[in-house]
Protein backbone atom coordinates (compact mmCIF):
# COMPACT_ATOMS: atom_id res chain seq x y z
CA UNK A 1 0.00 0.00 0.00
CA UNK A 2 2.59 2.48 0.98
CA UNK A 3 4.27 2.08 -2.70
CA UNK A 4 0.88 2.44 -4.38
CA UNK A 5 1.25 6.34 -5.18
CA UNK A 6 4.45 6.20 -6.22
CA UNK A 7 3.43 2.96 -8.71
CA UNK A 8 0.26 4.79 -9.59
CA UNK A 9 2.64 7.54 -10.73
CA UNK A 10 4.86 5.83 -12.49
CA UNK A 11 2.17 3.72 -14.62
CA UNK A 12 0.74 7.42 -15.58
CA UNK A 13 3.51 8.50 -17.14
CA UNK A 14 4.53 5.32 -19.02
CA UNK A 15 0.90 5.10 -20.41
CA UNK A 16 1.36 8.82 -21.48
CA UNK A 17 4.68 8.76 -22.95
CA UNK A 18 3.66 5.83 -25.04
CA UNK A 19 0.90 7.18 -26.26
CA UNK A 20 3.15 10.50 -27.15
CA UNK A 21 6.17 8.81 -28.70
CA UNK A 22 3.24 6.82 -30.90
CA UNK A 23 1.85 9.66 -31.95
CA UNK A 24 5.62 10.73 -32.79
CA UNK A 25 6.14 8.54 -35.48
CA UNK A 26 2.81 8.65 -36.93
CA UNK A 27 1.26 12.01 -36.91
CA UNK A 28 4.47 13.29 -38.69
CA UNK A 29 4.05 10.09 -41.18
CA UNK A 30 0.95 10.52 -41.71
CA UNK A 31 1.19 14.45 -42.84
CA UNK A 32 4.22 14.16 -45.08
CA UNK A 33 2.56 10.97 -46.77
CA UNK A 34 -0.72 13.04 -46.95
CA UNK A 35 0.98 16.12 -48.45
CA UNK A 36 4.49 15.50 -49.78
CA UNK A 37 5.19 18.56 -48.07
CA UNK A 38 8.20 18.95 -45.41
CA UNK A 39 7.10 22.35 -44.67
CA UNK A 40 3.29 21.72 -44.02
CA UNK A 41 4.82 18.71 -41.61
CA UNK A 42 6.90 20.73 -39.96
CA UNK A 43 3.90 23.13 -39.50
CA UNK A 44 1.87 20.90 -37.81
CA UNK A 45 4.30 19.79 -35.69
CA UNK A 46 4.64 23.47 -34.69
CA UNK A 47 1.12 23.63 -34.38
CA UNK A 48 1.50 20.77 -31.20
CA UNK A 49 5.09 22.05 -29.85
CA UNK A 50 3.85 25.78 -29.62
CA UNK A 51 0.72 25.33 -27.73
CA UNK A 52 2.53 22.76 -25.25
CA UNK A 53 5.55 25.49 -24.41
CA UNK A 54 3.23 28.23 -23.64
CA UNK A 55 0.55 26.58 -21.35
CA UNK A 56 3.38 24.86 -20.02
CA UNK A 57 5.32 28.09 -19.08
CA UNK A 58 1.91 29.24 -17.39
CA UNK A 59 0.62 26.40 -15.68
CA UNK A 60 2.95 25.84 -12.61
CA UNK A 61 1.52 28.38 -10.32
CA UNK A 62 -2.08 27.02 -11.59
CA UNK A 63 -0.49 23.29 -10.42
CA UNK A 64 0.90 24.05 -7.40
CA UNK A 65 -2.17 25.87 -6.18
CA UNK A 66 -4.94 23.21 -7.88
CA UNK A 67 -2.93 20.44 -7.24
CA UNK A 68 -1.22 18.44 -9.42
CA UNK A 69 -3.39 15.03 -9.24
CA UNK A 70 -6.46 17.01 -10.84
CA UNK A 71 -4.50 18.66 -13.67
CA UNK A 72 -2.61 15.53 -14.35
CA UNK A 73 -6.51 13.48 -14.88
CA UNK A 74 -8.32 16.36 -16.72
CA UNK A 75 -5.87 17.13 -18.77
CA UNK A 76 -5.46 13.36 -20.20
CA UNK A 77 -9.05 13.44 -20.62
CA UNK A 78 -8.52 16.21 -22.61
CA UNK A 79 -5.73 14.74 -24.62
CA UNK A 80 -7.34 11.69 -25.33
CA UNK A 81 -10.87 12.98 -26.65
CA UNK A 82 -8.78 15.66 -28.71
CA UNK A 83 -7.06 12.70 -30.64
CA UNK A 84 -10.42 10.54 -30.97
CA UNK A 85 -11.75 13.29 -32.61
CA UNK A 86 -8.78 13.37 -35.37
CA UNK A 87 -9.73 9.66 -35.69
CA UNK A 88 -13.77 10.30 -35.85
CA UNK A 89 -13.08 13.20 -38.45
CA UNK A 90 -10.66 10.81 -40.38
CA UNK A 91 -13.18 7.74 -40.73
CA UNK A 92 -15.90 10.46 -41.79
CA UNK A 93 -13.70 11.76 -44.54
CA UNK A 94 -14.09 15.18 -42.77
CA UNK A 95 -10.27 15.61 -41.84
CA UNK A 96 -8.31 18.27 -43.13
CA UNK A 97 -5.32 20.21 -43.13
CA UNK A 98 -7.17 23.15 -41.16
CA UNK A 99 -9.00 21.08 -39.34
CA UNK A 100 -5.95 18.42 -38.31
CA UNK A 101 -4.13 22.08 -37.01
CA UNK A 102 -6.03 22.96 -33.94
CA UNK A 103 -7.06 19.51 -32.70
CA UNK A 104 -3.40 18.84 -32.95
CA UNK A 105 -2.78 22.27 -30.67
CA UNK A 106 -5.70 21.17 -28.22
CA UNK A 107 -3.34 18.02 -27.56
CA UNK A 108 -0.41 19.76 -27.21
CA UNK A 109 -1.80 22.38 -24.84
CA UNK A 110 -3.54 19.82 -22.68
CA UNK A 111 -0.27 17.46 -22.88
CA UNK A 112 2.27 20.46 -21.47
CA UNK A 113 0.52 20.82 -17.92
CA UNK A 114 -0.40 16.82 -17.96
CA UNK A 115 3.30 15.97 -18.05
CA UNK A 116 4.47 18.49 -15.74
CA UNK A 117 1.70 17.49 -13.06
CA UNK A 118 3.03 14.03 -13.08
CA UNK A 119 6.83 14.97 -12.21
CA UNK A 120 5.84 17.30 -9.65
CA UNK A 121 3.85 14.11 -7.82
CA UNK A 122 7.33 11.70 -7.71
CA UNK A 123 9.05 13.24 -4.49
CA UNK A 124 5.95 12.87 -2.63
CA UNK A 125 4.84 9.29 -3.92
CA UNK A 126 8.49 8.25 -3.16
CA UNK A 127 7.87 9.71 0.60
CA UNK A 128 4.36 8.21 0.81
CA UNK A 129 6.30 4.84 0.05
CA UNK A 130 9.13 5.38 2.09
CA UNK A 131 11.42 5.14 -0.62
CA UNK A 132 14.98 7.44 -1.09
CA UNK A 133 14.41 9.80 -3.59
CA UNK A 134 17.07 8.55 -5.79
CA UNK A 135 15.86 5.32 -6.49
CA UNK A 136 11.99 6.59 -7.20
CA UNK A 137 13.78 9.18 -9.71
CA UNK A 138 15.63 6.26 -11.19
CA UNK A 139 12.54 4.25 -11.45
CA UNK A 140 11.11 7.08 -13.08
CA UNK A 141 13.95 7.52 -15.72
CA UNK A 142 13.55 3.12 -16.18
CA UNK A 143 9.84 4.05 -17.15
CA UNK A 144 10.09 6.59 -19.20
CA UNK A 145 13.10 4.94 -21.26
CA UNK A 146 10.74 1.74 -21.42
CA UNK A 147 7.91 3.78 -22.80
CA UNK A 148 10.33 5.63 -24.99
CA UNK A 149 11.44 2.17 -26.42
CA UNK A 150 7.75 0.32 -26.57
CA UNK A 151 5.82 4.09 -28.06
CA UNK A 152 7.99 4.26 -31.53
CA UNK A 153 8.30 0.41 -32.11
CA UNK A 154 4.58 0.18 -31.59
CA UNK A 155 4.14 2.96 -33.99
CA UNK A 156 6.11 2.42 -36.78
CA UNK A 157 4.67 -1.30 -36.74
CA UNK A 158 1.08 0.09 -36.67
CA UNK A 159 1.82 2.55 -39.18
CA UNK A 160 3.10 0.05 -41.67
CA UNK A 161 0.40 -2.43 -41.03
CA UNK A 162 -2.60 -0.62 -39.86
CA UNK A 163 -1.80 3.11 -41.19
CA UNK A 164 -1.00 6.16 -38.99
CA UNK A 165 -4.66 6.62 -37.95
CA UNK A 166 -4.84 3.37 -36.05
CA UNK A 167 -1.39 4.96 -34.14
CA UNK A 168 -3.49 8.02 -33.10
CA UNK A 169 -6.41 5.90 -31.70
CA UNK A 170 -3.90 4.08 -29.80
CA UNK A 171 -2.50 7.61 -28.30
CA UNK A 172 -6.09 8.56 -27.44
CA UNK A 173 -6.63 4.98 -25.76
CA UNK A 174 -3.03 5.46 -23.65
CA UNK A 175 -3.99 9.40 -22.56
CA UNK A 176 -7.43 7.85 -21.58
CA UNK A 177 -5.79 4.89 -19.53
CA UNK A 178 -3.10 7.41 -17.69
CA UNK A 179 -6.11 9.90 -16.33
CA UNK A 180 -7.87 6.51 -14.95
CA UNK A 181 -4.73 5.22 -13.26
CA UNK A 182 -4.11 8.95 -11.91
CA UNK A 183 -7.78 8.80 -10.63
CA UNK A 184 -7.80 5.60 -9.09
CA UNK A 185 -4.38 4.73 -7.95
CA UNK A 186 -2.99 8.19 -6.56
CA UNK A 187 -5.31 9.89 -3.09
CA UNK A 188 -7.06 12.94 -3.05
CA UNK A 189 -4.65 16.05 -2.41
CA UNK A 190 -1.41 13.90 -3.99
CA UNK A 191 1.31 16.84 -4.83
CA UNK A 192 0.11 19.26 -2.54
CA UNK A 193 2.06 20.29 0.26
CA UNK A 194 -1.50 20.24 2.89
CA UNK A 195 -1.21 16.37 2.16
CA UNK A 196 2.31 15.12 2.59
CA UNK A 197 1.71 13.48 6.35
CA UNK A 198 3.25 14.40 9.26
CA UNK A 199 7.22 14.77 8.11
CA UNK A 200 5.55 16.81 5.21
CA UNK A 201 3.68 18.98 7.85
CA UNK A 202 6.38 19.17 9.97
CA UNK A 203 8.97 20.69 6.83
CA UNK A 204 6.10 22.89 5.62
CA UNK A 205 5.83 24.48 9.05
CA UNK A 206 9.32 25.64 8.50
CA UNK A 207 9.04 26.76 5.30
CA UNK A 208 8.07 31.03 5.30
CA UNK A 209 4.57 32.04 4.12
CA UNK A 210 6.22 33.23 0.75
CA UNK A 211 7.29 29.53 -0.12
CA UNK A 212 3.70 28.07 0.64
CA UNK A 213 1.61 29.88 -1.60
CA UNK A 214 -1.04 30.63 0.50
CA UNK A 215 -3.86 32.80 -0.02
CA UNK A 216 -1.35 34.78 -3.22
CA UNK A 217 -2.77 34.94 -6.57
CA UNK A 218 -1.46 33.68 -9.79
CA UNK A 219 0.66 36.57 -10.90
CA UNK A 220 2.93 36.35 -7.56
CA UNK A 221 2.84 32.78 -8.07
CA UNK A 222 4.38 32.94 -10.99
CA UNK A 223 6.94 35.99 -10.07
CA UNK A 224 8.47 34.30 -7.21
CA UNK A 225 9.21 31.23 -9.79
CA UNK A 226 11.24 33.94 -12.09
CA UNK A 227 13.03 35.45 -9.31
CA UNK A 228 14.10 31.87 -7.47
CA UNK A 229 14.98 30.45 -11.47
CA UNK A 230 16.56 34.24 -12.00
CA UNK A 231 19.34 33.60 -8.72
CA UNK A 232 20.46 30.27 -10.20
CA UNK A 233 23.06 30.46 -12.89
CA UNK A 234 23.56 26.80 -13.13
CA UNK A 235 19.75 25.99 -14.16
CA UNK A 236 19.88 29.10 -16.12
CA UNK A 237 23.09 27.19 -18.50
CA UNK A 238 21.37 24.35 -18.22
CA UNK A 239 18.35 25.71 -19.98
CA UNK A 240 20.69 27.22 -22.67
CA UNK A 241 22.52 23.89 -23.61
CA UNK A 242 19.24 22.05 -23.39
CA UNK A 243 17.12 24.81 -25.57
CA UNK A 244 19.63 24.52 -28.49
CA UNK A 245 20.12 20.72 -28.35
CA UNK A 246 15.90 20.47 -28.06
CA UNK A 247 15.51 22.74 -31.33
CA UNK A 248 18.04 20.60 -33.01
CA UNK A 249 16.60 17.42 -31.72
CA UNK A 250 12.95 18.45 -32.39
CA UNK A 251 14.23 19.42 -36.10
CA UNK A 252 15.63 15.64 -36.47
CA UNK A 253 12.98 13.80 -35.14
CA UNK A 254 9.64 16.12 -36.46
CA UNK A 255 11.34 16.78 -40.67
CA UNK A 256 14.80 15.38 -40.89
CA UNK A 257 14.05 11.55 -39.86
CA UNK A 258 10.80 11.19 -41.28
CA UNK A 259 12.33 13.32 -45.07
CA UNK A 260 14.94 10.82 -44.71
CA UNK A 261 12.88 7.46 -43.99
CA UNK A 262 10.45 8.33 -47.28
CA UNK A 263 13.39 9.50 -49.74
CA UNK A 264 15.95 6.51 -48.35
CA UNK A 265 12.89 4.22 -48.93
CA UNK A 266 13.59 2.70 -45.99
CA UNK A 267 10.17 4.02 -44.70
CA UNK A 268 8.22 4.11 -41.43
CA UNK A 269 9.49 0.23 -39.82
CA UNK A 270 12.97 1.47 -39.93
CA UNK A 271 12.00 4.63 -38.58
CA UNK A 272 10.30 3.54 -35.66
CA UNK A 273 13.03 0.55 -35.42
CA UNK A 274 15.99 4.01 -35.12
CA UNK A 275 13.92 4.97 -31.77
CA UNK A 276 12.90 1.56 -30.50
CA UNK A 277 16.94 0.67 -30.42
CA UNK A 278 17.79 3.81 -29.18
CA UNK A 279 15.36 3.98 -26.44
CA UNK A 280 16.51 0.16 -26.01
CA UNK A 281 19.91 1.32 -24.91
CA UNK A 282 19.02 4.38 -23.30
CA UNK A 283 17.37 1.90 -20.40
CA UNK A 284 20.57 0.19 -20.43
CA UNK A 285 22.32 3.69 -19.88
CA UNK A 286 19.94 4.76 -17.21
CA UNK A 287 20.26 1.38 -15.30
CA UNK A 288 23.58 1.55 -15.70
CA UNK A 289 23.92 5.32 -14.48
CA UNK A 290 21.27 4.36 -11.34
CA UNK A 291 24.12 1.42 -10.46
CA UNK A 292 27.59 3.94 -10.53
CA UNK A 293 26.89 7.16 -11.65
CA UNK A 294 26.77 8.59 -8.29
CA UNK A 295 30.81 7.76 -8.07
CA UNK A 296 31.35 9.60 -11.26
CA UNK A 297 31.64 13.51 -11.69
CA UNK A 298 28.48 14.79 -13.33
CA UNK A 299 30.44 17.63 -15.91
CA UNK A 300 32.56 15.07 -17.37
CA UNK A 301 29.67 12.43 -18.13
CA UNK A 302 27.21 14.95 -19.34
CA UNK A 303 29.04 16.53 -21.90
CA UNK A 304 30.62 13.22 -23.32
CA UNK A 305 27.32 11.78 -23.16
CA UNK A 306 25.98 15.09 -25.15
CA UNK A 307 28.50 14.23 -27.67
CA UNK A 308 28.11 10.58 -28.02
CA UNK A 309 24.15 11.06 -27.89
CA UNK A 310 23.90 14.30 -30.37
CA UNK A 311 25.75 15.08 -33.60
CA UNK A 312 26.69 11.03 -34.68
CA UNK A 313 22.65 10.69 -35.43
CA UNK A 314 22.80 13.44 -38.24
CA UNK A 315 26.22 12.26 -39.63
CA UNK A 316 25.35 8.59 -40.12
CA UNK A 317 21.86 9.44 -41.72
CA UNK A 318 23.96 12.40 -44.03
CA UNK A 319 26.52 9.26 -44.77
CA UNK A 320 23.07 7.11 -45.78
CA UNK A 321 24.98 4.29 -43.87
CA UNK A 322 23.17 0.49 -44.35
CA UNK A 323 20.83 0.06 -41.32
CA UNK A 324 23.17 -2.28 -39.40
CA UNK A 325 25.45 0.86 -39.10
CA UNK A 326 22.53 3.66 -38.44
CA UNK A 327 21.10 0.78 -35.64
CA UNK A 328 24.79 1.11 -34.47
CA UNK A 329 25.26 4.30 -34.02
CA UNK A 330 21.92 5.11 -32.26
CA UNK A 331 22.41 2.41 -29.77
CA UNK A 332 25.85 4.16 -28.94
CA UNK A 333 23.88 7.63 -28.78
CA UNK A 334 20.93 5.82 -27.06
CA UNK A 335 23.30 4.27 -24.28
CA UNK A 336 25.10 7.74 -23.22
CA UNK A 337 21.63 9.42 -23.41
CA UNK A 338 21.06 7.96 -20.66
CA UNK A 339 22.85 9.35 -18.74
CA UNK A 340 21.44 12.85 -19.91
CA UNK A 341 18.47 13.34 -17.90
CA UNK A 342 19.57 11.72 -14.65
CA UNK A 343 22.14 14.54 -14.11
CA UNK A 344 19.40 17.24 -15.19
CA UNK A 345 16.79 16.01 -12.80
CA UNK A 346 19.26 15.55 -9.41
CA UNK A 347 20.67 19.01 -10.25
CA UNK A 348 16.85 20.47 -10.31
CA UNK A 349 15.97 18.53 -7.11
CA UNK A 350 19.21 19.80 -5.64
CA UNK A 351 18.09 23.52 -5.88
CA UNK A 352 13.88 23.94 -6.18
CA UNK A 353 11.88 23.58 -3.18
CA UNK A 354 9.62 21.60 -2.87
CA UNK A 355 6.90 24.10 -2.73
CA UNK A 356 7.76 26.05 -5.86
CA UNK A 357 8.82 22.81 -8.02
CA UNK A 358 5.47 23.88 -10.35
CA UNK A 359 6.00 27.07 -10.56
CA UNK A 360 10.32 26.90 -11.46
CA UNK A 361 9.63 23.72 -13.19
CA UNK A 362 6.98 24.96 -15.38
CA UNK A 363 9.54 28.09 -16.43
CA UNK A 364 12.56 25.64 -16.33
CA UNK A 365 11.09 23.40 -18.91
CA UNK A 366 9.16 26.11 -21.25
CA UNK A 367 12.49 28.03 -21.41
CA UNK A 368 14.22 24.74 -22.49
CA UNK A 369 12.19 23.44 -24.96
CA UNK A 370 10.91 27.14 -26.62
CA UNK A 371 12.51 26.18 -29.92
CA UNK A 372 11.09 22.77 -30.09
CA UNK A 373 7.83 24.31 -32.11
CA UNK A 374 10.64 26.22 -34.54
CA UNK A 375 12.93 23.03 -34.99
CA UNK A 376 10.31 21.38 -37.09
CA UNK A 377 9.34 24.63 -39.07
CA UNK A 378 12.90 25.63 -39.70
CA UNK A 379 13.98 22.20 -40.85
CA UNK A 380 10.76 21.93 -43.14
CA UNK A 381 11.67 25.05 -44.62
CA UNK A 382 15.86 24.20 -44.45
CA UNK A 383 15.04 20.96 -46.66
CA UNK A 384 12.73 22.68 -48.84
CA UNK A 385 15.97 25.06 -49.85
CA UNK A 386 19.02 23.02 -49.41
CA UNK A 387 18.36 19.24 -49.74
CA UNK A 388 18.56 16.58 -46.71
CA UNK A 389 21.89 15.93 -46.66
CA UNK A 390 23.45 19.55 -45.96
CA UNK A 391 20.98 20.24 -43.41
CA UNK A 392 21.80 17.17 -41.27
CA UNK A 393 25.27 18.05 -41.56
CA UNK A 394 24.64 21.57 -40.53
CA UNK A 395 22.35 20.49 -37.59
CA UNK A 396 25.24 17.64 -36.51
CA UNK A 397 28.04 20.77 -36.25
CA UNK A 398 25.76 22.86 -34.50
CA UNK A 399 25.12 20.04 -31.85
CA UNK A 400 28.92 19.45 -31.54
CA UNK A 401 29.52 22.96 -31.11
CA UNK A 402 26.41 23.98 -28.59
CA UNK A 403 27.27 21.20 -26.54
CA UNK A 404 31.27 21.11 -26.69
CA UNK A 405 31.60 25.20 -26.24
CA UNK A 406 29.05 25.73 -23.36
CA UNK A 407 31.07 23.35 -21.25
CA UNK A 408 33.50 25.83 -20.93
CA UNK A 409 31.81 28.38 -18.97
CA UNK A 410 32.45 28.60 -15.10
CA UNK A 411 28.93 27.70 -14.08
CA UNK A 412 29.20 24.12 -14.40
CA UNK A 413 31.46 23.31 -11.89
CA UNK A 414 28.66 23.78 -9.53
CA UNK A 415 27.40 20.38 -10.67
CA UNK A 416 28.67 18.62 -8.49
CA UNK A 417 28.72 21.48 -5.19
CA UNK A 418 24.83 20.84 -3.77
CA UNK A 419 25.15 16.50 -3.98
CA UNK A 420 23.61 14.77 -1.07
CA UNK A 421 21.42 17.85 -0.01
CA UNK A 422 17.73 18.54 -0.24
CA UNK A 423 16.47 21.54 -1.31
CA UNK A 424 16.33 24.24 0.86
CA UNK A 425 12.83 25.62 1.59
CA UNK A 426 11.50 28.78 -0.08
CA UNK A 427 12.98 31.75 0.47
CA UNK A 428 11.11 34.80 1.37
CA UNK A 429 9.86 36.67 -2.00
CA UNK A 430 12.08 39.72 -2.76
CA UNK A 431 13.22 41.56 -5.70
CA UNK A 432 16.41 40.22 -5.38
CA UNK A 433 17.76 36.28 -6.47
CA UNK A 434 16.93 33.58 -4.29
CA UNK A 435 20.25 31.73 -3.09
CA UNK A 436 21.97 29.11 -4.54
CA UNK A 437 23.17 27.20 -1.41
CA UNK A 438 20.51 25.64 0.96
CA UNK A 439 19.56 27.56 4.13
CA UNK A 440 21.36 26.69 7.54
CA UNK A 441 19.95 23.46 8.69
CA UNK A 442 18.19 22.78 5.52
CA UNK A 443 20.99 19.97 4.77
CA UNK A 444 19.76 17.41 7.09
CA UNK A 445 18.57 14.32 4.75
CA UNK A 446 15.12 12.29 4.97
CA UNK A 447 15.29 9.16 6.36
CA UNK A 448 16.86 6.72 3.82
CA UNK A 449 17.80 9.01 0.91
CA UNK A 450 21.09 8.98 -0.10
CA UNK A 451 21.74 11.07 -3.11
CA UNK A 452 22.73 10.22 -6.07
CA UNK A 453 24.64 12.05 -9.03
CA UNK A 454 23.63 10.94 -12.64
CA UNK A 455 21.78 7.68 -11.99
CA UNK A 456 19.35 9.94 -10.10
CA UNK A 457 16.70 11.14 -12.07
CA UNK A 458 15.40 11.08 -15.47
CA UNK A 459 14.33 14.90 -14.88
CA UNK A 460 13.12 15.98 -11.91
CA UNK A 461 9.73 17.70 -11.56
CA UNK A 462 9.40 20.34 -14.18
CA UNK A 463 13.60 19.34 -14.56
CA UNK A 464 15.39 20.78 -17.39
CA UNK A 465 14.55 17.86 -19.36
CA UNK A 466 15.09 17.40 -23.00
CA UNK A 467 11.95 17.30 -25.39
CA UNK A 468 9.95 14.76 -27.15
CA UNK A 469 12.51 14.24 -30.33
CA UNK A 470 15.60 14.19 -27.58
CA UNK A 471 18.29 11.47 -27.06
CA UNK A 472 16.33 11.12 -23.20
CA UNK A 473 13.33 13.23 -23.66
CA UNK A 474 9.33 13.48 -23.61
CA UNK A 475 9.06 15.68 -22.07
CA UNK A 476 9.23 16.34 -22.90
CA UNK A 477 13.89 19.04 -21.35
CA UNK A 478 12.57 18.04 -22.34
CA UNK A 479 12.70 16.19 -24.67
Amino acid sequence: MRSRSLAGVLAAIAVALTGTRVSAIALPWFVYVSTGSAAQTGMVAFAEMAPYVLVKALSGPIIDRVGPRRVSWVTDVVSAAAAAVVVLLHALGLLSLGTLVPLVAVIGAARGPGDLAKEVMVPEAAERGWVPLERATGLMGVTERLAQTVGPAAGGAIVLAFGPITSLGLSAGCFGLGSVIVAWALPRGMGQRGQRGQRGQRALAREPAAGRGVEEGYWRRFRQGIVFLRGQPLLLALIVVVGITNLLDAAFSQVLAPVWAKESGHGPAVLGLTSGVMGLTAVGGSLVAAAVAHRMRRRPVFFVAFLLAGPPRFLVLAADLPVWGIMAVFAVGGFAGGFLNPILGAITYERVPRSLLGRVGALQTSLAWAGIPLGGLLAGAAVSLAGLAPVLLACGAAYAVATGVTGLRPEWREMDRLRGRPAAPAPEESTGPAPSAPAPGAANRRPGAVRRGPGAANGGPGAVRRGPGAVAGVPEVSE
